[in-house]
């Protein structure tokens, strides 16, 4: 198995203190975000001040992925560097309000950058109201290692978009996936993590057997997948940071599969297959308690938890196809939610609780959607030869999942579409890509 190479070291954030309040009272900047057409906020960033002599490079890399994360959400316009009448001399110079009225900046984004002696960056910034004058909120600071730009850029981005949308952040995240090379009918796959845009890839296991549906655990440190690695699907947790790994206590001859954290990071829901029979069970990853949940002849896979852990929704053929059912973490009565036309599978429980994302099938198209707890409102995101296996960002708003091209030469790739069906966009990796599984935000 090959190392994983380590967690980007990274230093809390913390207030300005060095930053006065603005005079003029904040007035709250927000992007109202809904499921009709958006107008993306123009916004400027000019490059981040150099403070110190050997952090120009830098403040441009900084400065360039804080724009690109926030142009990715489809919901902001940077305006060039071209167009500005102003220019930021200093971090703490005043801000020209007129000049950035004039070319239409809705909000700017000031910064400066310095690198000491020992490799520590430190990053501060300051969001502004462009129209009413005033600073949004409190300048911040952001200290980590030259290795670590990155997160302190994302970390930066997620404060300029919470601030502005009132959504949660998710910049600051990390993605486990399946890395696919060779030709389609022979690929060999290992367990990759990567950053939630593609970059800082890493890869947790090698080539030597087939990999599968790799989830995170809620603190985002462990990850549990699928391995064929016996000639049978078992399911296995891994150390993130260790690369250390166990396989999890189930009978022997039995195939585990669909593996899935419960919100409190100790139990794990699967399906377990039996004597031909395929149900729900929950482990005890600390006791190796195992709890049956669900009895019956059909299929019963792809479990997800609710947020506060008190229900699972999962897939079941008991009506004759896939459709989804809820029932409680317990096990007990299920009801089904889904009843359009086709067949759903791979239910995953949004973050806020509210939505449920699910793959379809139906005539001879995959999609991706969305509908309410209960079934109602569903909405398709997506559709294409094959699309399948949605995940979550950390704040409910985008959902990540896999797209397979047709031909000989199709390969699956990593997509991402925002829940009101805006913003397609193919996510960069190295390699073939498939089974995405979004961590929370990194602590």
């Amino acid at each position: 198995m090959r190392q994983f190479i380590g967690a980007i070291l990274f230093a809390a954030s913390a207030t300005l203190g060095c930053i006065a309040p603005s005079i003029s009272v904040a007035q709250p900047l927000r992007l109202e975000i809904t499921d009709g057409v958006i107008e993306p906020l123009p916004f400027a960033l000019p490059t981040f001040i150099s403070e110190t002599s050997n952090a120009g490079e830098m403040a441009q890399q900084i400065s360039g992925l804080v724009a690109d994360d926030l142009r990715g959400t489809g919901l902001f316009r940077q305006i060039q560097p071209e167009a500005f009448i102003s220019q930021i001399s200093a971090f703490g110079a005043p801000v020209q309000y007129p000049d950035w009225r004039a070319i239409n900046a809705q909000a700017l984004i000031t910064g400066a950058v310095s690198v000491s002696g020992n490799g520590r960056v430190t990053v501060k910034f300051r969001l502004y109201d462009v129209f009413t004058g005033s600073e949004l909120g409190q300048g911040l600071q952001f200290v980590g290692t030259t290795d670590g730009w990155r997160r302190i850029a994302h970390k930066v981005a997620d404060e300029v978009y919470a601030r502005i949308t009132g959504e949660g952040p998710y910049f600051d995240s990390r993605v486990v996936f399946v890395g696919e090379t060779g030709p389609k009918e022979n690929r060999a796959k290992r367990l990759g993590i990567m950053d939630f845009d593609g970059a800082n890839v890493q890869y947790l296991t090698d080539s030597s057997a087939i990999v599968l549906a790799p989830r995170f655990s809620p603190d985002g440190e462990r990850v549990l997948y699928t391995s064929y690695e016996t000639g049978f699907p078992r399911i296995y947790v891994l150390d993130v940071g260790r690369v250390s790994r166990r396989a999890l206590d189930v009978p022997d001859g039995s195939m585990s599969f669909a593996p899935r954290f419960a919100p409190d990071g100790r139990t794990v829901v699967f399906s377990l297959t039996t004597g031909g029979n395929t149900d729900l069970y929950t482990l005890d990853v600390r006791t190796n308690a195992r709890t049956r949940l669900t009895s019956t002849p059909a299929i019963e896979t792809a479990p997800s938890y609710s947020p506060d852990g008190r229900s699972i929704v999962f897939e079941s053929d008991r009506s004759g196809s896939p459709q989804l059912y809820i029932m409680p973490a317990t096990g007990g009565e299920a009801r089904r939610i889904s009843t359009g036309a086709g067949r759903y599978g791979t239910p995953v429980w949004s973050p806020k609780g509210d939505l449920i994302a699910f793959t379809k099938q139906n005539r001879g198209r995959f999609h991706i959607g969305v509908m309410r707890t209960d079934g109602s409102e569903e909405r398709l995101l997506t559709a294409s030869f094959l699309d399948e296996g949605p995940t979550w960002s950390p704040n409910g708003r985008v959902i990540m999942f896999t797209r397979e091209t047709q031909g000989a030469n199709g390969a699956p790739a990593l997509y991402s579409v925002d829940i009101s069906g805006r913003n397609l966009a193919k996510v960069r990796t190295q390699t073939a890509a498939s089974d995405p599984s979004w961590s929370p935000l990194q602590r």
